[in-house]
């Protein structure tokens, strides 16, 4: 079993502040706008994209029964996607791309840490209201994730799935 280098360290990030009493909240709050140039890092579901590629924008909507709209989402290989990510509810959620057992993994770590944060280009924290964007290149084929990782939501079925196909 393969494990992720990232997710030990923020997972012991995260106990450490905990233990101190300083950990970071992950509710209603605004997250800082991100500095900088979007860290280019490919993972098993693409990389993070050129806003200026993006030939496509899809609108999903998020909402307080746990429940995106749509559910379901088709991309083509090599497709840059701008995702705008809107919350129709009450409640903090989150748009986050990944393939099902990266997400799994991360859901149960969030389960532990309902408070700690996090910021990769394949997450939008977005509070109620307000729209976040994620601009994504699909440069891998298959069938991938995407989900509100907030303690619970996800285990409430906060998830869709992406298909990326070749042709």
């Amino acid at each position: 079993m393969q494990v992720n280098k990232r997710h030990l360290i923020v997972a012991a990030a995260a106990s450490l502040l905990a233990a101190t009493g300083r950990v970071f909240a992950h509710g209603d709050e605004k997250h800082p706008a991100k500095a900088g140039p979007v860290k280019k890092e490919q993972k098993d579901w693409g990389i993070a994209g050129d806003a200026a590629q993006a030939k496509r924008s899809i609108d999903v909507g998020m909402a307080d029964n746990m429940r995106f709209t749509p559910d379901r989402i088709s991309v083509k290989l090599g497709e840059t996607v701008r995702f705008v990510a809107r919350n129709d509810g009450k409640q903090m959620h989150e748009f986050v791309i990944g393939t099902k057992a990266e997400n799994a993994k991360h859901a149960e770590l969030m389960m532990k840490f309902p408070n700690m944060e996090h910021d990769e280009p394949y997450m939008a924290h977005v509070p109620p209201g307000k729209t976040g964007q994620i601009v994504w290149t699909f440069n891998r084929a298959g069938q991938f994730e995407f989900a509100c990782l907030i303690a619970g939501h996800y285990q409430a079925g906060m998830v869709g799935t992406i298909t990326v196909s070749a042709s």
